[in-house]
Order: structure tokens, then C-alpha cells, then sequence
């Protein structure tokens, strides 16, 4: 790599045309943290040439995703559609040089071409007609109004390149195309559009999904034609589902604003997304971000594809909600509220009451999504109870559970101060008068005051609820 090419200057570059997913996170975290492990830049840039599919509400998405994640760019974003006059620029240089010839063949007759190909089962390839044109010929074509595409003079011999992940890659000309290069509606192709701007944003090193690697060979023969320096190739690994196919939503919620919705935590995604398909060496699993800037390198990136196991993302993230303070989980709480747009009624919003029921509820919980489901019978004395707790805990003997909850109760109502420590005195007592497991009373209890069968411990529970809400549910058994 020359001289003025040393600096580290990487770039993801997404198409418009959905939501941000897990691989293309992937990327751009991979990307963001080698351009910081080498004091480099990142650059983001919107491939919305496909004007059909691609549009201004997914550029968004994709900048509010990286956002998200806090995966920020240093320069960006560009867009491709405002770059039309560099690409027909250098569309130009291309059929100057030899490199490149215009095509006007009709998409029926490529269309039948194919179809004969396969009749005969054998490999279609373009037959390179326009090749050799005569001016003639051409003027007849644009006379008919037949616009042309450009497509490139792929040369003889063979390519080979080394990826930074992979080793030495090599593949036979014979194999490749005569590609197009710029459509017949005078729009680059991907692989044209990706070299002119990596070549003229400076680009050092193209770290991008291993299905790229098809591409690659096309997009140096590009670079070879213009005499440009050709970037490092460092192609990442698949995504697996735990069914080893291909990563898509049968597996489950893929794009970032639905993770964003279930209530994980960007911290907690970052770490997960940085080990499918890189290790640190070791066994550990809880990285921070400075960690990951800090151990991140090209040599620790895999050769074999990654597993996305939803179940570690899950106990990854209820890892992250465990290890912060009242303040922290309270802060993040409430973001992801906003996110939601849920209002928690008055009486139960304030930083006081929160900061004491959340950190008891983070303990059980994976995501802010079950904080808030474990948080609802706090809020409103509309109870759900859970079905499989009642047949479990108060239908196989209804009558003693119903008199002992009663007996709670009424002990619970005469205490002089009220508290997690009086409620449990009294319950322990009851239970020795009574001859029974403290858990014959202590399962029905939770149910009859929460209508679940897990969650903070009991008598915490009773001191967020207080003493006259307590009273009440007690009052009011489930059958």
C-alpha cells in the first residue's frame, strides 16, 4: 500500500431499501472498530441508485440504527444518487481506453438467449455482438431509440487476490462476464458505482460479508482497467440461524429497530454482534466497548460462519442490565419507554418508586421489554393470573389456602409499621402455628398479589405495593 493509502479509511456502504439488519451491523461495527483500533475513519455511504427500492425513510433507519448502537461516522453520509456525473465520467474514460463498449441488445433478446442457453444446458455468457459495432450499426440502434448499456471488456488470463481473512482467492477470466457496468437507463451498476467511490474516497480497506467475494474479482479488473490502487479485501463470515441455513426473519426478530422494541440494550448488542465471527482468545464474553476498540484485529476474525443463538443475546443482555446502578437502569428505562411511547400512570412514574421496584426486577429479567411485563402489577390493580400458578398453588386444596391467605391478612392489616421485614415476621410465624412449608403459603401469596409465579423477592413486593393495595388483593382471591 502506498505512502498516502497507509491511513486506515474504511467505509460501509448499505442500500436503502429496508431495515437495518443484524449482518449489515455486523459490518458496520467491525468496520467502526478497526477504523478505531488504527486511529483511522470511517465513512457512510447510501447506495440509493436503485431508485425503485430504494428510499429516504431507510437511509434514516439505517443512520438512526448505527446511531443506536453508537456506531458513529466520521465523514458522511454520501449519497450515490448525487454522484451520477462522476460514474457517467468515468463510464466515459472506460470506452475511451478500450476498456469498456457500449451494448444495445434489448433485454428480449438477452432474455432468449439465456432460455436457449439452458435448452442446451450449458453456461450462458453474453456473446459480446456489440463488441465490434460499426458506427453505422450504432447510429441504427439510437435511430430505433435504443439506449445503451456499457458493459466492461472482462480481458483473458486470471485474478487473484489476498483476503485479509481468507488468503489467496483466484478465479479464471473465462468465468467472468463481460458485466455491465451502466444501465441502458444510464445508472451504474453496484460494482462500477462501489470502485469509483472507494477509489475516490480513498478507501484502504473493504471489510464487507463474505458473499461479496464474486464482486471482488469484477471490482479489481475495474481498478486494473484505471490503473487505481486496489484496496485491502477482508471478507467477514456468514450468519448462521442455530439451524445452520441462512440468517432471514423465520429465525426470529432480525432487524435493529425490532431488537430496539424488545428491549435490548445497545451495549449488550454491540458485545454480542462483535463475537459472531471474531474472538478476543479466551473464554470471556462480557467485553466493554473500549475493551473491543482495544482487542479488535483482522487476524482474530474467523473463516467459518458465525451461529446468531438468540438465547445468548438474551442472557448476554440480562448480563448488562444486572451490572448498572439505580440511576443508570432508571435512565435507560425510560428511554426506551419514550422509544415505546408508553406513559406510566402518575401515582407509579416517579424516580423514587422506580429506582426501587427496577433494580429488584432486573434481576429476573433479559430485556427493558420484561422489566416493563414484570412491572405491571405494580402499576394497575388489574391482574392477570397466571394459569398454570393456580392450578399448581391454590386449586388442589382452594378452601386451606383461601383461610390461611385470609389469616396473613388479617395479621398483616394489625401490624403497627408495615415493611418487608414486619411482613415476613408475621408469615413466619404463621407458618409455625400452622405446621405447613413456609412455600404453601408463599406461592399463593405472590400469586394472589402479582398473578405470577416468579419475580422480586416476596416481601419486597409487599413493601412496593403497601400495605392498603396488599389488603385488597388479599381480599379479592383468584378462583
Amino acid at each position: 500500500m502506498s505512502e498516502e493509502r497507509s491511513k486506515v479509511r474504511v467505509r460501509i456502504a448499505p442500500s436503502p431499501t429496508g431495515a437495518i439488519h443484524v449482518g449489515l451491523a455486523r459490518s458496520a461495527l467491525y468496520n467502526y472498530l478497526f477504523a478505531c483500533s488504527h486511529g483511522g475513519t470511517f465513512v457512510l455511504r447510501i447506495e440509493d441508485t436503485d431508485v425503485q427500492r430504494s428510499t429516504a425513510e431507510s437511509a434514516q433507519a439505517i443512520i438512526k440504527g448505527l446511531g443506536w448502537l453508537g456506531i458513529t461516522f466520521d465523514e458522511g453520509p454520501y449519497y450515490q444518487s448525487q454522484r451520477l456525473d462522476i460514474y457517467r465520467k468515468h463510464a466515459d474514460q472506460l470506452i475511451q481506453s478500450g476498456h469498456a463498449y457500449r451494448c444495445y441488445c434489448t433485454p428480449e433478446r438477452l432474455e432468449a438467449e439465456r432460455k436457449k442457453a439452458d435448452a442446451q444446458r450449458r453456461a450462458w455468457r453474453y456473446d459480446r455482438r456489440c463488441l465490434n459495432l460499426s458506427e453505422e450499426e450504432r447510429k441504427k440502434f439510437e435511430a430505433e431509440g435504443i439506449k445503451p448499456a456499457i458493459r466492461f471488456l472482462v480481458p483473458e488470463g486470471k485474478t487473484t487476490f489476498t483476503d485479509l481473512i481468507h488468503g489467496d482467492i483466484t478465479r479464471e477470466h473465462k468465468d467472468i462476464d463481460d458485466f455491465v457496468i451502466v444501465r441502458s437507463n444510464g445508472i451504474p451498476t453496484y460494482n462500477f458505482a462501489v470502485v469509483a467511490d472507494d477509489h475516490l474516497m480513498e478507501i484502504s480497506h473493504v471489510l464487507r460479508a463474505v458473499e461479496h467475494i464474486s464482486n471482488t474479482f469484477k471490482q479489481i479488473l475495474l481498478y486494473n482497467a484505471f490503473g487505481w490502487e486496489i484496496p485491502a479485501f477482508a471478507h467477514l463470515p456468514l450468519i448462521l440461524g442455530e439451524d445452520k441455513k441462512k440468517l432471514s426473519k423465520r429465525h426470529g426478530a432480525m432487524s435493529l429497530a425490532e431488537f430496539r422494541t424488545q428491549g435490548y440494550l445497545p451495549d449488550a448488542m454491540v458485545n454480542f454482534l462483535a463475537l459472531l465471527g471474531w474472538s478476543p482468545g479466551g473464554d470471556r464474553e462480557i467485553i466493554s466497548r473500549q475493551e473491543l476498540v482495544a482487542l479488535f484485529s483482522l487476524e482474530r476474525i474467523n473463516t467459518s460462519n458465525a451461529i446468531f443463538d438468540i438465547k445468548k443475546l438474551a442472557w448476554m443482555n440480562g448480563e448488562y442490565l444486572r451490572a448498572m446502578d439505580k440511576e443508570e437502569l432508571l435512565k435507560v428505562f425510560q428511554e426506551w419507554l419514550d422509544y415505546q411511547g408508553i406513559t406510566l400512570p402518575r401515582e407509579y412514574s416517579s424516580p423514587d418508586f422506580l429506582s426501587k421496584v427496577l433494580p429488584l426486577i432486573a434481576e429476573r429479567s433479559r430485556t427493558l421489554a420484561e422489566v416493563y411485563d414484570a412491572l405491571l402489577p405494580y402499576l394497575s390493580d388489574e391482574l392477570t393470573y397466571d394459569e398454570e400458578g393456580l392450578k399448581k398453588h391454590f386449586r388442589k386444596d382452594p378452601e386451606a389456602v383461601k383461610r390461611w391467605l385470609l389469616l396473613y391478612r388479617e395479621r398483616l392489616e394489625k401490624l403497627h409499621e408495615f415493611n418487608k421485614e414486619t411482613a415476613e415476621g408475621v408469615l413466619r410465624e404463621l407458618v409455625e402455628e400452622l405446621g405447613i412449608k413456609a412455600g404453601e403459603i408463599i406461592h399463593p401469596v405472590r400469586i394472589a398479589l402479582t398473578g405470577r409465579t416468579v419475580g422480586p423477592p416476596l416481601f419486597d413486593c409487599l413493601e412496593l405495593l403497601g400495605r392498603e393495595r396488599v389488603l385488597d388483593r388479599l381480599s379479592k382471591l383468584p378462583q
